[in-house]
């Protein structure tokens, strides 16, 4: 099947970008670098960590700087719609939220960083997005809309906080995206839009039902060639443990219907499933942050990262295919990886997607395949 019927369709997601702090410091208009946390007061020390790593950063840079070789690779797979989960405020709000401990923000100006990328949509339920508060918070939402870009798992009040982003696809089909972000990813209660307060769609646990309730009616809504997906962010930031209430979570929202299930979260990548001829992604890792200078967690390789490029049959909602595009991040930028990083994370995934019944392997372009049956 080719690009461009109705059939396939192409679609590009990644885990968290984390657009602020020192990537915001090398962009044309950096914000105030004043930040709260217990150990770093300045957002310029996570550039000078970096540089101190590999070193300088001529600054400023290019909007598409930190986009590096992983736009040859969007651009080679010409993915239908782009979709990313944005952990970064998009403000000018200096009302932190308190207590929060580590607060990201991107100036406004900056926000061409998105669009260098063609991001047609981000999510927004996760655990950094109110870091400046409800006036943030509305704030990214407007400059999204402003940049034409959708957003979802956050909104004015909890209806549109929980509204499905829906999204045109090539033929008549659409994109129907709903996302929240789980309390076990560290997201306060008080984040929870609620009344006529600005805020995420915040579950727990104990709440699944309802989330696969919620999906149950999307699938009752659809129309033929339309793709559902649910966004989640869950679980902690290090580790490979899945869960036993995640995956099954994740079955059960595939059984009602959902035919892709986009988990983030992690710092790092996690297990893969192909599961009833869906896909679930349990956590994407990290794509773009300030991390390349901070020490710890080494054993999970943070610095290398990865582009899930899926290949989805709308016709027959099955999965087609999956590639997974190995890069790492060096003075703050993509590059492609070296066939050592890309065998070694090739490993590590295989490993834990085998645990979940399913495959990956490395192929001879060095890029990662899920066995789909």
């Amino acid at each position: 099947m080719q690009k461009g019927t109705h059939s396939e369709t192409r679609l590009f997601f990644c885990g968290d970008l984390m657009t602020g702090r020192g990537i915001d410091q090398i962009l044309p208009y950096p914000s105030e670098p004043r930040l709260y946390e217990p150990w770093v007061r300045d957002a310029r020390d996570y550039v000078a960590l970096a540089e101190r790593r590999n070193g300088p950063i001529e600054r400023p840079v290019a909007f598409d700087y930190c986009w590096g070789d992983a736009l040859a690779e969007l651009e080679r797979f010409a993915p239908d719609l782009r979709i990313a989960n944005l952990e970064t405020g998009i403000t000018t709000c200096d009302d932190c939220w308190p207590g929060k401990g580590i607060n990201y923000r991107m100036h406004p100006d900056n926000l061409p960083i998105l669009t260098a990328a063609g991001l047609d949509l981000c999510t927004l339920g996760n655990n950094h997005v109110l870091d400046w508060g409800r006036a943030g918070l509305i704030e990214t939402l407007d400059c999204l809309a402003r940049a034409g870009i959708a957003t979802a798992g956050a909104g004015r009040d909890p209806a549109q906080a929980r509204a499905p982003a829906i999204m045109q696809l090539p033929g008549n089909g659409r994109l129907v995206l709903f996302a929240l972000g789980m309390a076990d990813s560290g997201v306060p209660p008080a984040w929870a839009a609620s009344g006529c307060r600005a805020g995420i769609w915040r579950a727990d646990e104990e709440e699944s039902g309802a989330i696969v309730a919620y999906a149950r009616k999307l699938h009752a809504r659809r129309d033929p060639g339309d793709i559902l997906v649910c966004s989640i962010h869950w679980g902690g930031n290090w580790g490979y443990d899945i869960g036993r209430w995640r995956r099954e979570l994740a079955h059960r929202l595939i059984e009602a219907g959902v035919d892709i299930v986009h988990g983030h979260s992690s710092h790092h990548p996690l297990g893969i499933e192909c599961y009833r001829q869906r896909l679930i992604l349990y956590g994407c890792g990290d794509l773009l942050n300030d991390y390349e200078g901070i020490r710890g967690h080494e054993e999970y390789r943070s610095e290398l990262r990865v582009l899930y490029l899926v290949r989805f049959d709308a016709a027959r909602n099955c999965l087609l295919g999956l590639e997974v595009v190995p890069l790492r991040i060096r003075r703050m930028r993509l590059q492609r990886a070296q066939p050592g990083e890309a065998a070694w994370l090739a490993q590590q995934l295989d490993r834990e997607s085998r645990r979940l019944g399913s495959r990956v392997t490395l192929g001879k372009d060095g890029r990662l395949y899920l066995q789909v049956q």
